[in-house]
């Protein structure tokens, strides 16, 4: 693999109707990381402010895992709906940083919620909330299921390395969650795409962990080329989400708000002024949070929703992207 992807983001693009979110949850640990904090790994606080816009970031404490966080988003989500815990048919998490290997972080958050369902964990890295929002909306809009909660949340303090400088002041842990359930024939994605390039796999990985090298201490951390990335999502994104408006059937000035996957301030500029949108419409909590994965785009969308800035009838993209190289919108 080079060091560019090169291939257009071309996926199939699809309508999913019938189905709406009922309820919004989020969780980020207490204990806030600031740039300063960072100063005695060598890390310059303005530069960090200068190139990824991130100020500071949560940390989870020890003992508190990845579920920790699911239960707790979930949990907001299930009050803000107002539903019963034993109406969920269905849980899907999305992570990267599971508690354990085996066996799916779901089931424990499954247990600790008391719900009655089947649970299980889908893996895209920071495109995780996107893949497990569309299969949860499959799962509705089929008729198998009735109420589907869907999990984003990572613990992505535990797999970086204190003394990368690059890579461990961009990331943050937290948790997100969403409740669907059935709606009418105009709610739901007006249109979607799933896509992936196996090319870049080797851009932004763990390479320990899986039977390919089961244990080894010194690629057990992330490892990313960040401006093979970076070149990536900022062309990914206009591509992606001008293909994703046009199928809707709509226009780039009727899309109310802009959840974007929160991995670089650089990267939100580059599609304000690619896509031409007001930069108010874009959601932005980086500078907060940093990069927390598949917690980015539901933390986004609770906060907008719960701040009264989400009116019934608007039109909102919604696009992660990451490892994988992997992308949802």
């Amino acid at each position: 693999m080079s060091n560019s992807v090169e291939s257009a983001y071309t996926s199939p693009l699809q309508k999913l109707m019938g189905v709406q979110i009922v309820g919004t949850g989020s969780f980020v640990p207490e204990n806030v990381v600031t740039n300063e904090d960072l100063a005695s790994l060598g890390c310059d606080a303005e530069w960090i402010v200068k190139r990824t816009g991130i100020r500071e970031r949560r940390h989870a404490p020890p003992g508190m895992c990845t579920s920790d966080m699911a239960v707790v988003a979930s949990k907001r989500a299930l009050e803000a709906a107002g539903v019963d815990r034993q109406e969920v048919d269905l849980l899907l998490l999305a992570t990267f940083t599971p508690d354990r290997l085996m066996p799916a972080a779901a089931t424990k958050v499954q247990d600790e919620l008391g719900l009655q369902c089947g649970a299980m964990d889908l893996v895209a890295a920071c495109s995780g909330f996107l893949y497990a929002l569309v299969t949860g909306m499959q799962f509705v809009a089929t008729g198998c299921s009735r109420r589907v909660l869907v999990v984003g949340a990572d613990t992505n303090s535990r797999v970086l390395d204190s003394t990368d400088k690059k890579i461990f002041p961009l990331f943050g842990d937290g948790a997100g969650a969403v409740l669907l359930a059935p709606g009418s024939p105009e709610q739901g994605a007006l249109s979607y795409t799933l896509g992936s390039d196996g090319s870049g796999v080797d851009l932004l990985c763990r390479r320990s962990g899986g039977v390919e090298m089961p244990y080894d201490p010194e690629r057990w951390f992330m490892h990313m080329d960040g401006r093979s990335v970076f070149k990536w999502a900022v062309r990914l994104i206009e591509e992606v989400s001008r293909s994703v408006v046009e199928a809707a059937d709509l226009s780039l000035n009727e899309i109310d708000w802009w959840l974007l996957h929160q991995a670089n301030v650089r990267i939100l500029d580059a599609a304000v002024e690619s896509l031409g949108i007001e930069r108010e419409k874009v959601v932005k909590h980086l500078d907060r949070y940093g990069n927390t994965s598949a917690g980015s785009v539901p933390i986004a969308l609770d906060e907008t929703f719960r701040s009264g800035n989400i009116k019934r009838g608007q039109h909102l993209l919604m696009s992660g992207f990451g490892a994988g190289l992997t992308w949802g919108t």
